[in-house]
């Protein structure tokens, strides 16, 4: 045994990390410690790994242990698993050094994660899509390293690759903006919370350190707890990059000692923080990247005077779910809440609502369908800067002697679930309209257009962000006439609102259910 495999696990990072300072510098850039403004929160400084060669940190630990390949090893070519970001650092690497790499993926790994990994590693490198999660992919890259004596490269549970990650903790030690009270660090398998870790305690070791986990896969908490790695049963996969099955056993081994303790984020609070790190810095996070920042701002008013850092890990986030992370719960810096309300079916019933109950409150999603011939149960999804006009609500409902339900989080609302009884029609028609993203605007559309005997039976609406809200909305009328009547008389623009068009005949048919 050599001297240096004498070496507590603690002490060869460390030293593993002084010669990964020499090595990950031909494949990639040092990137830049930048502060974010946070109203009422802390002094809060961010590692921007957004902006390295590959759009995430991983890059570091990949070409870190591909440049320790022996001639033989390399030869012999390596085999990955990753989620993304770890591939698209092999890739670069295997670019940069000649040698062949095999990388499995999960299949449902973005495609611009994929892109990233065929223009990184060109010809050198392919691309296997196999299982479910990464813990799957893992498996299937396994058991080619066995088939094939391809060198595997593990994303977490290597030593060069945890002293690789390590490097970003050099450059913030070596920035001049230190030192910092308090440090969150995203982990997934933990092979950068333990290299970045150790490095800071190494040369701040008053400095707080905090393992971030989401809720759904806190694997190294699972594991500091059972005193071993253990396999989580399931695990979320909204934080893509971090939805690792069970903690790396070197990763573990020094976590558990450089981690002053770990917490775990929800899926709305890493919403919030990558709209926080948009307002802050213009620039935008994959969810894994944006956990440290949600940790930080959930413990907010406990770091008062305090300055803290995080790692924006990465941004390689698909496109098409940007739209879904806008949309989802955490997205807005507004309070809110969604209740059901009954009302009597008939005109009118729709606007003293409004009128009596949330005149001062902005209505962000509106579902409603007719179910009966007598009463209404309409959703509505409220927003307001004050805590407390939403917390004011129950009694003004109370007050108006309306029956009523909080249905903050309901499946069927968040699925657009809007029950429909097309037998309770007698002469329908459905329009397609924009309101303008004002206060009041549907408030004047019901009581400027809809008057006389214009009954309300469908209105499906979401506030998208952008000037106009876009609705479909159901009309009945007694007779066939009065609806004719309606739709010559209705303007193609009014106070609040404009047309895009009444649906046609056949298109009104569609929408209509079998009684």
């Amino acid at each position: 045994m050599t001297r240096d495999e004498k070496l507590p696990l603690d002490r060869k990072l460390r030293q593993e990390i002084l010669f990964a300072r020499e090595r990950v510098y031909h494949f990639g850039q040092p990137t830049p410690l930048e502060k974010i403004t946070i109203h009422g929160g802390p002094e809060i400084w961010v590692k921007r790994e957004d902006l390295s060669a590959i759009k995430a940190y991983k890059w570091r630990g990949a070409a870190n242990r591909m440049a320790t390949l022996t001639e033989v090893e390399a030869a012999r070519g390596v085999v990955t698993a990753s989620a993304g970001n770890h591939a698209q650092g092999v890739a670069l690497a295997a670019k940069k050094l000649g040698i062949r790499a095999r990388i499995y993926m999960p299949r449902s790994t973005p495609q611009v994660k994929q892109d990233a990994v065929l223009t990184h590693g060109a010809e050198y490198i392919s691309i296997h899509l196999s299982g479910d999660s990464y813990d799957e992919a893992m498996k299937a890259a396994r058991d080619d390293e066995a088939q094939t004596k391809a060198v595997y490269i593990h994303a977490y549970d290597d030593l060069q690759v945890m002293a690789g990650q390590g490097t970003l903790a050099d450059e913030i030690v070596l920035s001049g903006h230190g030192p910092f009270d308090t440090v969150y660090l995203q982990i997934g398998g933990g092979g950068m919370a333990a290299g970045v870790s150790t490095w800071l305690k190494t040369y701040w070791p008053d400095i707080e350190t905090v393992g971030v986990e989401g809720e759904g896969q806190a694997s190294m908490k699972a594991a500091i707890e059972a005193g071993k790695p253990i396999p989580l049963a399931a695990v979320d996969l909204f934080c893509d990059g971090t939805a690792v099955k069970q903690a790396g056993s070197l990763p573990f081994e020094i976590c558990k000692d450089s981690l002053d303790r770990t917490t775990t984020v929800s899926n709305a609070q890493v919403t919030a923080a990558i709209r926080a790190l948009w307002e802050g810095l213009r620039c935008i996070s994959e969810p894994s990247g944006a956990m440290g920042l949600a940790a930080a701002l959930a413990e907010k008013e406990n770091l008062a005077g305090k300055k803290v850092l995080v790692v924006l890990c990465g941004a390689n986030v698909d496109f098409l779910q940007l739209g879904r992370i806008a949309q989802s719960e955490g997205s807005s810096t507004r309070h809110s809440r969604t209740l059901r309300v009954c009302i009597p079916e008939t005109p009118g019933a729709m606007l003293a609502l409004l009128d009596n109950c949330f005149s001062e409150i902005d209505i962000t999603d509106f579902q409603y369908g007719k179910t009966d011939n007598s009463t209404a149960w309409p959703a509505f999804t409220l927003a307001a800067d004050s805590q407390q006009k939403l917390a004011d609500l129950p009694a003004k409902l109370d007050s108006a002697g309306l029956d009523w339900e909080d249905i903050t989080g309901a499946t069927d609302i968040a699925f657009r679930a809007i029950p429909f009884r097309g037998d309770l029609l007698a002469n329908p028609t459905f329009l397609r309209l924009d309101f303008y993203e004002r206060p009041g605007a549907l408030h004047d559309f019901l009581a400027k257009r809809l008057t006389g005997n214009a009954n309300l039976t469908y209105f499906n609406y979401r506030q998208s962000g952008e000037r106009i809200g876009r609705a479909l909305i159901g009309l009945d009328f007694p007779s066939p006439f009065e609806r004719e009547a309606f739709l010559l008389s209705l303007p193609p623009q009014g106070e609040g609102y404009r047309l895009c068009e009444p649906l046609d005949t056949e298109a009104s048919k569609r929408l209509v259910p079998l009684g």
